[in-house]
C-alpha cells in the first residue's frame, strides 16, 4: 500500500466522539476549501458505522451547503431515520465553525435476489496503456499549468491512480469538444474486503472529474488552470452492484446541460469486466471569470 493511500484511510477512519456523532479532519487540496469528494466519503462512512454490517449502501443524495475550512476539524451528527426489514436510512449532517457545510441521505439494502439487467459498457483503451497522472500532468508546468500546482494535483491524486481515456481540460483549452469523458481510476494499493470502505473510496473520487464534459464542451481548461470558477453543489450515486475501488474501474462521464451558471454531469462506472457498479450525478457551478 502506498503512504498516500494509508493517509487518505486515516482520513476516512473518523473518530467517534458519542453513539451516533463522528469527528474528521481534511488534506491538503488544490483550491482553499476541503475537498467535496472527502465530505461526502466521510459523512458515508459516518453513515455506514451506524448500521448492521450485512447492509451495503445502495444510494446517496447529498447537497454541498458552504465552503469547507480545511484547517479545521468536521463533525458529522448521523440521525437514524429508519430501520426496517429490508432497508435502512440515515441522514448525515456536517458541521464546522457551528455551522452546516453538508448535507447527506444515505440508503443501505440487505441483500436478495431480483431481476438483472444494465447498460453495456462502452468502448474504452486498457487502462495499463494509457499515461498514469504522474507520467502525463509535469508535461504541462508552465503551460498551461503552474509547476506548483502540478506538484499539488499530483500530490491530490497520489492515493488513486487515474487515468485519462483522452485530453484532459487543461491539454485542450480552446478546443470545444464532444461533452464526454473518461477515465480509469483504482487505489494506488490493495485494499481490505470491507464493502464499505470501497464504496466511500469510490465516493471520493466519483466528485475528481465528473465535471470535466462540461469543461470540454466551452474548450475551458478548469479549475486549475483559472478560466473558470466553480463548485460542487450537489452529488447522487447509486450503487448497483458489489466492485472493488483497488481493481480497475471506468468512470464514463457527459454533460447533458449547463446554463445559468451551472453545469450537469452524469455517468456510469462499469468493473473492467464490463458489469455496471455505479451510476452518478453531480451538478455545479461553472461560472467563467469576469475581469
Amino acid at each position: 500500500m502506498s503512504e498516500a493511500l494509508d493517509d487518505l484511510l486515516d482520513l476516512l477512519d473518523l473518530e467517534r466522539i458519542e453513539q451516533d456523532i463522528f469527528r474528521g479532519h481534511s488534506r491538503p487540496t488544490i483550491v482553499p476549501r476541503v475537498f467535496g469528494g472527502q465530505v461526502a466519503a466521510q459523512a458515508l462512512v459516518a453513515a455506514g458505522r451506524t448500521v448492521p454490517e450485512h447492509r451495503t449502501a445502495h444510494s446517496l443524495h447529498a447537497y454541498f451547503l458552504r465552503m469547507g475550512d480545511p484547517g479545521a476539524p468536521i463533525v458529522y451528527t448521523v440521525d437514524r431515520i429508519r430501520d426496517g426489514r429490508s432497508f435502512t436510512t440515515r441522514r448525515v449532517v456536517a458541521v464546522q465553525h457551528g455551522q452546516p457545510i453538508f448535507h447527506l441521505s444515505a440508503s443501505f439494502q440487505a441483500w436478495e435476489d431480483g431481476l438483472d439487467h444494465q447498460a453495456v459498457m462502452p468502448d474504452a483503451p486498457d487502462p495499463e496503456t494509457l499515461p498514469t497522472a504522474a507520467e502525463r500532468l509535469p508535461r504541462y508546468a508552465g503551460n498551461p499549468l503552474h509547476p506548483e500546482i502540478v506538484r499539488r494535483m499530483l500530490e491530490a491524486r497520489a492515493a488513486v491512480d487515474i487515468r485519462y481515456v483522452g485530453k484532459p481540460p487543461y491539454a485542450s483549452i480552446g478546443e470545444r469538444r464532444e461533452p464526454h469523458s473518461q477515465v480509469w481510476f483504482r487505489t494506488n494499493g490493495k485494499l481490505a474486503d470491507d464493502p464499505l470502505l470501497h464504496v466511500c473510496l469510490a465516493t471520493y473520487v466519483s466528485d475528481m472529474t465528473l465535471l470535466d464534459s462540461v469543461l470540454l464542451a466551452h474548450g475551458r481548461g478548469g479549475w486549475a488552470v483559472g478560466d473558470v470558477v466553480g463548485a460542487s453543489l450537489d452529488h447522487a450515486m447509486w450503487f448497483h452492484r458489489p466492485f472493488r475501488a483497488d481493481e480497475w474501474l471506468l468512470y464514463d462521464q457527459e454533460s447533458p446541460s449547463a446554463h445559468g451558471g451551472r453545469g450537469l454531469g452524469q455517468a456510469r462506472i462499469y468493473t473492467q469486466d464490463g458489469r455496471l457498479a455505479i451510476s452518478v450525478i453531480q451538478e455545479g457551478v461553472v461560472r467563467v471569470p469576469h475581469d
